[in-house]
C-alpha cells in the first residue's frame, strides 16, 4: 500500500492519500474566539500542503472551559461564517477537513480564572507546577449531560460550517479521558468504576454525535493507546474501548498517549524500547488492529518518509504528522515528488518533563505564528526563547480572555442550555 493511495472510510468518504496533518494547538482565534486571519492562514499552507486529511487544533465546545487562553470556541452559529471560511480554505485543494472537538476538564490553566471541571475533584500532579492547574470539582449528572450535548452541538455546527468530519478528543489528559482514567476518575456511579462506567461518557457522544450529521460527515475519535501512568489508563483498556466502539459507526480512531502529567505524545516520557524513536505508539497499534474494524491512525513524531511507509505497510490506514508539518508544511506534497525531507525541532534536553513539553509546544506553535504571516519556519529556533515568548504572550491571552467572559462574550442567553443551543441550531429538531 502506497502513501499516496485513497483510503475509503466506512461512511463512503475518500481520503486522497494515507498521510495525516494531526492536532496541534494554536492558540490563534480572534478577539471573539472565532477563526482569525492568521489561522485561516495557517490552513492554506497546510491545506495546499498535500496531505490527505487536515484536522484541527482543538476547537473547544464551551467557551467556559479552554485548553488555552486564545483558543477557537464553536458552541452556536454566531461567527459560522469565519468557520465556512476556515473550512472553504483549509478543502481548496481536495483535502479532507476535519474539526478537534474538545473539552479540557481539569487541564484548564488556572490564569484563565474559570472553575475547571472533571470526574472527580483530583488535581493534577505536575509537581512544583501543580499550582498552574486548579483543582476541579466533580461533575454533577447535570454537568455530564451538558457536556455530552454540547460535544453534539459542536459537531453539528462543524458540518454546517462545511468541515467535513469532527474527531472527538478522547486522549491526553482532556476531558473523556479523565473519565476513561481510573487515575482520575473515581467515581462510584454509572460513570465510574469499570471500563464500561467510565467509557459511557464518550460513547454516548460517539452514539449522538453520529446520529445529529449526515452519513457522509465522518465522525473520529482520538485515542490514548496508553497513558503512561501506573495505574491509569492501559493498552489493554485501549483494545476494550476499540472493540466498544466497532458498532458506533465510527469512521477512524486516532491513536496517540500521555497527558499533561506524562506528555508521551512530545516523545518526552519514553520508554526507551518503544518510544526512543518515531511513530512512538506504533507497536501499541500493531495490537489494537487486531481488534478495530474501523480504519486506525498512528500520530507521533513521524517526520521520515520510511517511517510513514512502515506504519502503512504495518496495516494502519493513515499516518498522523504534526511537529514536521509545523516546519514544512508541504512536506507531503514534496515526498509524492521523491524528495525525502525530514525536518526537525532542536532537541530539547530538560530534566523536567513537564516544562520540556510545555517547551516543544512553544517551539511548534512558534513556527505556526510564522506560517500564518507568510514568513519561512526557524527550526533551530531556541526552546527557551520559545519558551519564554509563549509565556509572554500566553499572559497577555489569559487577560483578553478573563476581559472577554466579563464583558465581550454574549454567547449564551441567561438560562441558555446547550439542548436549547442545538434545538435552534437543527431549526428545532433535537
Amino acid at each position: 500500500m502506497s502513501l499516496f493511495s485513497p483510503l475509503t472510510l466506512p461512511n463512503g468518504a475518500v481520503i486522497p492519500n494515507r498521510l495525516a496533518k494531526a492536532a496541534m494547538e494554536e492558540n490563534m482565534a480572534d478577539a471573539d474566539h472565532a477563526p482569525s486571519d492568521e489561522l485561516i492562514r495557517l490552513y492554506r499552507a497546510w491545506g495546499q500542503g498535500g496531505a490527505g486529511l487536515v484536522i484541527t487544533g482543538n476547537v473547544m465546545i464551551d467557551a467556559r472551559a479552554m485548553t488555552g487562553p486564545a483558543g477557537v470556541v464553536l458552541e452556536n452559529d454566531r461567527h459560522l461564517d469565519r468557520f465556512r471560511t476556515w473550512a472553504d480554505t483549509a478543502r481548496a485543494s481536495g483535502s479532507q477537513i476535519w474539526m478537534q472537538i474538545n473539552h479540557p476538564g481539569r487541564q484548564m490553566p488556572a490564569s484563565l480564572g474559570r472553575e475547571t471541571l472533571a470526574p472527580s475533584a483530583i488535581p493534577l500532579d505536575l509537581g512544583r507546577q501543580s499550582k498552574m492547574f486548579p483543582v476541579p470539582r466533580a461533575m454533577t449528572a447535570a454537568d455530564i449531560a451538558d457536556v455530552q450535548q454540547r460535544f453534539v452541538n459542536t459537531a453539528r455546527l462543524a458540518e454546517l460550517a462545511g468541515f467535513t468530519g469532527v474527531e472527538i478528543h478522547a486522549a491526553h489528559g482532556y476531558l473523556l479521558s479523565q473519565f476513561l482514567s481510573p487515575l482520575a476518575n473515581h467515581r462510584t456511579d454509572q460513570w465510574g468504576g469499570s471500563l464500561e462506567n467510565r467509557a459511557r461518557l464518550l460513547l454516548d457522544i460517539v452514539r449522538d454525535a453520529r446520529a445529529a450529521v449526515r452519513p457522509a460527515f465522518s465522525v473520529a475519535v482520538k485515542l490514548n493507546s496508553a497513558d503512561f501512568q501506573h495505574g491509569g489508563f492501559s493498552p489493554e483498556d485501549a483494545r476494550s474501548v476499540v472493540r466498544m466502539l466497532d458498532g458506533l459507526d465510527v469512521d477512524l480512531v486516532e491513536l496517540s498517549g500521555g497527558s499533561y502529567e506524562a506528555p508521551a505524545m512530545m516523545g518526552t516520557a519514553r520508554d526507551e524500547r518503544t518510544l526512543a524513536r518515531e511513530a512512538y505508539f506504533l507497536d501499541f497499534a500493531r495490537e489494537i488492529i487486531t481488534v478495530a474494524t474501523m480504519p486506525l491512525m498512528v500520530t507521533g513524531g513521524i517526520r521520515r518518509r520510511a517511517v510513514a511507509e512502515k506504519v502503512i505497510d504495518s496495516g494502519i490506514a493513515m499516518a498522523g504528522m504534526a511537529t514536521a508539518l509545523a516546519i514544512e508544511p508541504d512536506l507531503p506534497k514534496r515526498w509524492k515528488q521523491g524528495h525525502d525531507d525530514a525536518p526537525a525541532l532542536k532537541p530539547i534536553g530538560w530534566k523536567n518533563k513537564a516544562l520540556a513539553s510545555a517547551a516543544h509546544m512553544a517551539a511548534v506553535r512558534y513556527q505556526m505564528v510564522r506560517l500564518a504571516s507568510g514568513r519561512p519556519t526557524r527550526p533551530l529556533v531556541s526552546p527557551l526563547m520559545a519558551f519564554i515568548r509563549a509565556q509572554l504572550t500566553g499572559r497577555r491571552q489569559a487577560r483578553a480572555y478573563r476581559a472577554w467572559m466579563v464583558n465581550g462574550a454574549p454567547l449564551r442567553k441567561a438560562g441558555d442550555t446547550a439542548a436549547g443551543m442545538t434545538m435552534r441550531v437543527l431549526g428545532g429538531k433535537a
